[in-house]
């Protein structure tokens, strides 16, 4: 997977969450996955992370959907928190 992150969260100093597409043997699949940044190298995959099926994504999507709502019934999150800087 060569692919450039369509989005990447700072983790830590060290780690990054990059969101990316994929495909592997022709299937395609998005891609969630966190990478290491070591000095003067580029970032690495690590094995944990998450591919998710196109056929998937929709389910996916409303899962997430679902536990922003929980966090915000349980107070963990508010609308501040829901605010993107790019």
């Amino acid at each position: 997977m060569n692919e450039k992150p369509i989005f990447e969260i700072q983790k830590n100093v060290r780690e990054s969450i990059q969101l990316r597409l994929g495909t592997f043997k022709k299937y395609r699949f998005g891609d969630i996955r966190i990478f290491i940044k070591e000095e003067d190298k580029d970032p690495i995959p690590t094995p944990r992370g998450l591919t998710i099926s196109p056929s998937l994504w929709p389910q996916f999507k409303a899962g997430l959907v679902k536990m922003e709502e929980a966090m915000i019934a349980a107070g963990w999150l508010d609308a501040a928190d829901l605010e993107i800087e790019e």
